[in-house]
């Protein structure tokens, strides 16, 4: 029993590693579809994508899928994958990559305090503390980075998404703990297909295919960030939530900022000396809301 539980608790970590590395790249791979596409159809594709590589699973698997919990799976799609990509898509229109990544690591502290408000967690002081510190790295960064650029409105689009994510963890994590993780994310998706449809099938997107010289390396940015970055890792997501809880997973979000900051920084993006300072606060306020 203990050799099962010792790989179980690696296989979580693992998993944990993997979610932080490859989410910490979403964020360029957002900037890079931006290139060809505007944000609504950077969003739509990657919705479209990932539902239509769900759908054979959705189909197969029609009759083993607890349809009774429709509801939350609608729910689920939309906070998890409905809403933020498009927050997203339009936040870096205006803001980098890497302070995009920054930012989202306020997932933890806002699935704490949803945790706390909404789904009757306990809570102590270093939980308070953690928040509070947490939100004070965040709003320096904002505010600082307001100054520089003045995209105040872009970077709470960031914020926006985080608390949507926070919401979609501790519903799977209270409501979804019987319902296969491959199930919650392929119908979630699924039900997200008309969404996916309507951003792409009514914009420009066959002419900017037809026109644009860069369409095709911002398509391949769209198809991993929907394929990798969003099918294949919200099904490890949501097995790693009923695994262990919403709050440990979320703490993926110490390794995306790293790594967001890094292949931006490759890509050439300034990143100022207060963002590492605001990005210390915000670790030390995720390290004390977990404690």
């Amino acid at each position: 029993m203990k050799s099962k539980q010792f790989i179980s608790d690696w296989s979580d970590w693992i998993i944990l590693f993997f979610l932080g590395i490859v989410w910490g790249t979403s964020f360029i791979l957002i900037k890079k579809s931006l290139i060809a596409f505007d944000n609504i159809q950077v969003a739509g594709l990657r919705i479209l994508i990932s539902s239509l590589a769900f759908l054979p699973i959705v189909l197969y698997d029609w009759k083993r899928i607890n349809w009774k919990k429709w509801d939350k799976l609608l729910i689920i799609g939309i906070l998890g994958n409905g809403i933020p990509p498009f927050l997203f898509a339009s936040a870096q229109t205006k803001l980098s990559s890497s302070l995009a990544g920054v930012l989202n690591a306020m997932t933890t502290i806002f699935t704490l305090l949803v945790a706390i408000l909404f789904f009757k967690r306990k809570w102590n002081f270093y939980h308070l503390i953690g928040v509070l510190v947490g939100f004070g790295g965040a709003l320096m960064i904002i505010l600082y980075n307001n100054k520089l650029e003045g995209n105040f409105y872009y970077a709470l689009l960031v914020i926006v998404a985080t608390m949507f994510y926070a919401f979609g963890g501790n519903i799977v994590n209270a409501r979804l703990g019987d319902v296969k993780p491959l199930h919650i994310s392929a119908v979630s998706l699924f039900f997200l297909m008309p969404v996916g449809l309507i951003a792409v099938g009514t914009s420009d997107f066959f002419e900017v295919m037809k026109t644009n010289p860069d369409a095709w390396s911002s398509l391949s940015a769209a198809f991993v960030l929907a394929i990798v970055n969003t099918v294949i890792s919200s099904v490890l997501f949501y097995r790693l939530i009923q695994q262990t809880s919403a709050v440990f997973a979320s703490t993926t979000t110490y390794l995306i900022p790293v790594f967001a900051v890094f292949m931006g920084v490759l890509d050439g993006e300034s990143f100022y000396p207060i963002y590492f300072v605001s990005l210390l606060l915000i670790m030390i306020g995720v390290y004390l809301t977990k404690k």
